[in-house]
C-alpha cells in the first residue's frame, strides 16, 4: 500500500500578497523610543464587533472609526507598516474615553485601555506646541508635585475667569488649599482594634474633594481600623498614563511603591485611581502595592454597628474604572442599603459613560457635554434627591451637567452618606 503523500505546510500555497491576520506587511510604523501598542495585543482582537454598541463614542457617531474595533485596525494598520501615526490617527485615540465597556463583552479579552495608553504616547508628538505645553506642565510638574497642586488650589479664585469654559464649569467652587490629613486617626473609644490601613490622599482628590477624605478617615475609624496617612505622597500617575504619559507615571508608580512600602493594605476612595493603582505592577515590574478600593473594602470586610438613618431618596454611579476594571457592582450599593431610611435607586442605563474621562471633558467638549447630558437627564429621572459617585472626575461632570439643567440634586461620595449616617446628620 502506498504511503499518503505529505500535506504540503498550511499556507505554501496561497498566492502572492496574501497573509494570515497579524502576520505584518512592512516594517511597523510606530515612532522609536516610545511605547507602542503589542502585537499580541493587537492580534488578540478578532474583530467580532460586539464591542460596538457598547462603545459611547460610537453609538454618538456611528462610525467605525469611532469604535474599539476601528481603533484597533487603525493601531493593526501602523503595525502593518501601512501607515503611520497621523492627525487623523490622532483624531481617531483621543476621541476615545478610555472608558473600557469593550472590555466586559469582548470574548478575547482585549487589552483595550492598555493598548489606548501606549498609543497615545506615540500622538504625543503630533499635538500642537500650546498642547504640548500644557500637557507637559500638567502631567510632568503640577499633579506630582504636591505643593503644586496646593498652589493651583490656592490660586483657583484668581485664575478661575481665565480658565476655559468646560473647565470652569467642571472645577468646584472651592478648593482646600492649605488643609492636611492626620497622620494617625485610632478608631474611637469603645471600638477594637481590628488592623491598620494606609490610605492615598490624591492629589485632585485632597485638595477638591478634602471632605471626602476625612469622611473616609472617620467611617474606617469607626468600623475599627486604625488609618495612617503616610507623608510623602503624590499623584497616583492616573491622568499621565491614561493621556499617553506613561514615563511620568512609571515614575509617580516608583514613588507610591516607596510610600506604601510597609503597609498591608492601601484604601484609595477614588475608583480611577484605585483602577490605575492595581495595574503598578504591570506598567512598572516590582512596584505593586495592595490597593483596595474602599466600598469594596468595608463591604468584605464587613461593618462593626448598624450606621444610622438617612431619609433620602440616593441614585448610585457607577464610575467607568470601578465597574470596567475593578468589577466593582454590588458592594457600594450593599452598603447604601445598610443605612435605615435610605431609598436606593437605579439611574437607567447606568452602566453607561458619564463623559467625564480624565480631562476629556475638557479636550472632548462636544462628546462630554453630549454623554454629560443623558447622564443628568438620567438621572433627574429617578426621581433622586442625591446621585452618589465614588470618582472625583464623574463627580465634577455631574454636578456641573446637573446644574446646567437647572437641577439641585446633590452629588456626593457614598462614604460621605455613610459618614452622615454614623454621626447621626443628614
Amino acid at each position: 500500500m502506498a504511503e499518503p503523500a505529505h500535506a504540503a505546510p498550511l499556507g505554501a500555497e496561497l498566492p502572492e500578497g496574501a497573509r494570515f491576520i497579524g502576520s505584518p506587511i512592512g516594517a511597523p510604523g510606530w515612532r522609536a523610543g516610545r511605547g507602542a501598542p503589542a502585537l499580541a495585543d493587537l492580534n488578540d482582537c478578532v474583530a467580532c464587533g460586539l464591542c460596538l454598541p457598547h462603545c459611547p463614542t460610537y453609538r454618538l457617531t456611528g462610525e467605525e472609526s469611532a469604535s474599539p474595533r476601528g481603533r484597533i485596525a487603525a493601531m493593526r494598520a501602523v503595525q502593518d507598516g501601512i501607515a503611520v501615526p497621523d492627525e487623523t490617527f490622532e483624531g481617531f485615540m483621543d476621541l476615545c474615553l478610555v472608558c473600557r465597556a469593550c472590555e466586559d463583552v469582548c470574548p478575547s479579552h482585549v487589552p483595550f485601555g492598555r493598548m489606548m495608553e501606549a498609543a497615545r504616547e506615540q500622538v504625543e508628538p503630533l499635538r500642537t506646541l500650546r498642547s504640548r505645553f500644557i500637557r507637559w506642565l500638567g502631567f510632568h510638574w503640577v499633579l506630582p508635585h504636591p505643593s503644586l497642586v496646593r498652589m493651583a488650589a490656592a490660586l483657583q479664585p484668581i485664575a478661575r475667569p481665565f480658565m476655559p469654559k468646560a473647565a470652569r464649569a467642571l472645577v468646584p467652587a472651592r478648593g482646600f488649599p492649605f488643609t492636611r490629613l492626620p497622620r494617625v486617626t485610632d478608631p474611637p473609644p469603645g471600638v477594637e482594634v481590628r488592623g491598620t490601613v494606609a490610605m492615598l490622599s490624591g492629589c485632585v482628590q485632597d485638595r477638591w474633594f478634602h471632605r471626602v477624605n476625612l469622611a473616609t478617615i472617620r467611617v474606617l475609624a469607626r468600623n475599627g481600623w486604625r488609618v495612617e496617612v503616610p507623608p510623602g505622597q503624590a499623584c497616583c500617575g492616573a491622568l499621565a498614563a491614561h493621556n499617553g504619559r506613561l514615563a511620568v507615571a512609571r515614575r509617580l508608580a516608583k514613588r507610591a511603591r516607596h510610600v506604601f512600602a510597609d503597609a498591608d493594605v492601601v484604601i484609595v476612595n477614588a475608583a480611577g485611581c484605585a483602577a490605575h493603582m492595581v495595574t503598578y505592577d504591570e506598567l512598572l515590574p516590582g512596584s505593586g502595592i495592595p490597593v483596595r478600593e474602599v466600598t469594596e473594602f468595608l463591604h468584605t470586610e464587613g461593618l462593626v454597628e448598624q450606621p444610622g438613618s438617612i431619609d433620602a431618596t440616593v441614585a448610585y454611579h457607577d464610575a467607568c474604572h470601578a465597574l470596567r476594571a475593578l468589577k466593582i457592582h454590588d458592594a457600594p450599593r450593599d452598603l447604601l442599603r445598610a443605612i435605615n431610611g435610605l431609598r436606593l435607586v437605579e439611574v437607567r442605563d447606568g452602566d453607561r459613560c458619564c463623559g467625564a474621562a480624565g480631562i476629556y471633558n475638557v479636550t472632548q467638549p462636544e462628546a462630554a457635554g453630549a454623554l454629560g447630558r443623558e447622564k443628568a437627564e438620567a438621572v433627574v429621572a429617578t426621581g433622586a434627591a442625591v446621585v452618589a459617585s465614588a470618582n472625583p472626575g464623574c463627580s465634577m461632570q455631574l454636578a456641573a451637567q446637573l446644574r446646567a439643567i437647572g437641577s439641585p440634586i446633590e452629588v456626593v461620595h457614598p462614604i460621605e452618606l455613610f459618614d452622615r449616617a454614623f454621626s447621626g446628620r443628614t
